[in-house]
């Protein structure tokens, strides 16, 4: 299994990716796992989601190359990324505070993934990025989207457009972020949302109906399918299927997107 699903004593569901041998990439058994993770975060006794990745080397490194390196056409790549999307979407409007427990690296979709989420804690010293423009790629699950929503304009497109890999601390600086950790990472977690937990399911939802109202009034959604078009249609071109066939070479296969 690529995933566990666990329901903590403490209130909260924990989803992790357990592929350690892939940096917990993520694949089709994955996305299978965060669609029951985010239907079972729906049950009346759970009042908050968190996603890590099982480890301390990687959170999540985007997508399992190793798999969909098979996609070569639009038409092709499409369902994955709208897959993805919409996963992603249900993640990100769940009426519940999400959390992505970042324990190490995490880039490509990876950042994707918890840019979803309603809050970030990284932990110290890790590096992580949206690196999607260097494999000729924009982000495809909604990520780009997503990160103008929880940023201000400038901050976002300089992590988009650079596409470059950034320490925890500046990306805790630019907001990313919310939290820095040392110690161990579950631990850290409760504490975080200890408060959030004993609070009446119906407040926390309500609070986040403030959010998912605003994106449905301001077409987030339309503007996700749009960016899943888009990439779509850069994965079938030339340069991006160099850097797959580049980066399979040299990696024999080790996923990153």
């Amino acid at each position: 299994m690529s995933y566990t699903i666990e329901k903590r004593e403490k209130g909260y569901l924990l989803f992790s990716i357990t592929r350690i041998e892939k940096r917990n990439a993520i694949n089709y058994e994955v996305m299978k796992g965060l669609r029951e993770a985010v239907k079972r975060a729906s049950e009346p006794d759970i009042k908050a989601l968190v996603i890590t990745g099982e480890g301390s080397q990687a959170f999540c490194s985007g997508g399992d190359l190793s798999v969909f390196h098979l996609l070569h056409t639009k038409e092709e790549a499409y369902p994955m990324l709208s897959m993805m999307a919409n996963i992603l979407y249900s993640l990100l409007t769940l009426p519940i505070p999400t959390i992505a427990l970042i324990n190490g690296t995490v880039v490509g979709g990876g950042c994707e993934l918890a840019a979803a989420c309603d809050f970030r804690l990284a932990r110290k010293g890790i590096k992580a990025g949206f690196v999607q423009g260097k494999q000729a790629i924009t982000t495809g699950w909604g990520g780009g989207s997503i990160l103008a929503e929880k940023l201000p304009a400038a901050s976002a497109m300089k992590l988009l457009m650079e596409a470059e890999l950034q320490t925890a601390e500046e990306l805790k600086n630019v907001g990313f972020f919310n939290v820095l950790f040392e110690n161990d990472p579950l631990e850290v977690c409760e504490t975080f949302i200890e408060k959030m937990v004993t609070t009446d399911i119906s407040v926390l939802s309500s609070y986040k109906r403030v959010w998912t109202r605003k994106w449905e009034e301001t077409k987030l959604r339309e503007r996700i399918e749009e960016e899943v078009k888009n990439c779509s249609l850069l994965w079938e071109s030339d340069a991006h299927h160099e850097y797959v066939n580049s980066f399979m070479r040299k990696s024999g296969g080790t996923p990153q997107k």
